[in-house]
């Protein structure tokens, strides 16, 4: 069994001024999407997803991701990423669920960019035209805040009824000018203001 896949959208956005001011290094998100049909849809109640998940997970992952890191110029540019499912109106969130929160999927995109950590996602329902949005962070520090970024984009035509959007994204660095620190220094921050008021 092969993901029936209808097509492959790309996305691109280049930030070079934030603020006013010109960014030091520009960032660049992209994102790669897949309009596949739902292997489940019109089965009804589909107690065992795994089937599907082995087969198809794994093709999905290895391509999408072999597509997106030309974008970037390669893994070994990637700081931070993320993911997204939305399914069609006659599919379950599970289904596009089952495609991306699965190893056989997310290891891919993790192996290219030489990470270990969770991947930020979103999955949802919804019809054509339906905002793509996930959140993105980094590679190795989960609590780099500079790194708490969102791509998002639309595919006017997808998903269908019968459809399954899956979409990986990646950012060649943190928000331009970043300077709100991130959650341990808040953590030391307040065990130090803690320790003085005590």
């Amino acid at each position: 069994m092969k993901p029936e896949i209808r097509k492959y959208v790309a996305h691109i956005e280049d930030t070079l001024i934030e603020g006013g001011r010109a960014a030091e290094h520009p960032v660049r998100i992209a994102a790669i999407a897949a309009v596949l049909k739902n292997p489940w849809a019109g089965r009804g109640f589909v107690e065992d997803l795994r089937p599907e998940i082995h087969a198809l997970a794994p093709v999905l992952g290895k391509e999408m991701v072999a597509r997106l890191m030309p974008m970037v110029g390669g893994g070994r540019n990637v700081e931070a990423f993320g993911k997204c499912a939305i399914v069609g109106t006659n599919g379950e969130i599970e289904h596009g669920s089952a495609l991306i929160h699965t190893l056989r999927f997310g290891n891919f995109l993790r192996d290219a960019v030489n990470s270990t950590e969770f991947i930020s996602f979103t999955n949802k329902r919804g019809g054509p035209g339906n905002s793509i949005t996930f959140p993105l962070k980094h590679i190795t520090q989960p609590g780099a805040r500079s790194h708490f970024l969102t791509t998002e984009f639309a595919i006017m035509d997808a998903p269908a009824a019968d459809e399954i959007v899956i979409a990986i994204g990646v950012a060649t660095g943190g928000r331009p000018h970043a300077r709100i620190g991130d959650r341990f220094i808040d953590m030391e921050d307040m065990a130090r203001e803690a320790s003085e008021a005590s």
